[in-house]
């Protein structure tokens, strides 16, 4: 059974060149789970832990099992994302300053087709049996489209970001086209838990109309 590798199969979706680009991100589904405050805190690594813990037994389990499940096929775990934003109150008096005590995020790992709600529910018990925490009880299992957006890839530091961002808007304006809020999407092409800072690789992107 050949093996479905997103860094292969799907480059348009998760490898993007350093330079900015249109893209139509068609409905995938996710685990998700919600936080807000400032991404260096153990809740914010809590959230993550979670969601992989989940998203490997999910694989695992269902790699062992794969002769009942419907569409299976053996695939590469997909990496982990996250939506942010500000909260409401930084939104109202924001002075182009961001302060990550004010985020407000979504994170998430995308899991295959073959993989109903059903089937994420049954592996959600079975992930917090294997390994208990009570963050397993605020994930959720959740179908998003991205639609129409401007995205690029970032190297380095997640601080020098707003760089990057800058051109982005310079080239959707070029293109006639709007960002639709501040809300952007990552997607973590690096573990920045073992990765040098200046490698780090990372998705960037927002919504335009």
């Amino acid at each position: 059974m050949e093996k479905h590798e997103w860094r292969k199969k799907e480059k348009s979706v998760y490898l993007p060149k350093n330079k900015p680009e249109v893209i139509n991100v068609p409905e995938f589904q996710f685990a998700t789970i919600d936080g807000a405050g400032n991404p260096n805190s153990d809740l914010f690594s809590d959230c993550i832990s979670v969601l992989y813990a989940l998203s490997y037994t999910i694989k695992m389990t269902l790699k062992k099992a794969a002769d009942q499940v419907e569409g299976f096929y053996d695939y590469t775990v997909y990496p982990l994302e996250g939506l942010w934003d500000l909260n409401e109150e930084a939104k109202k008096n924001f002075d182009g300053k961001i302060n990550k005590d004010d985020f407000v995020y979504k994170l998430m790992i995308r899991q295959p087709d073959f993989v109903t709600e059903s089937i994420f529910n049954e592996m959600l018990v079975l992930a917090n049996k294997k390994k208990p925490h009570a963050f397993f009880d605020k994930i959720h299992f959740e179908k998003i489209t991205d639609g129409k957006c401007v995205q690029m890839l970032h190297f380095g530091s997640y601080d020098d970001e707003p760089e990057s961002f800058e051109i982005m808007e310079v080239f959707a304006e070029n293109e006639n086209l709007k960002r639709v809020s501040k809300m952007h999407r990552e997607i973590y092409l690096s573990d920045f838990r073992k990765t040098p800072v200046e490698k780090l690789k990372t998705v960037l992107r927002f919504k335009v109309k």
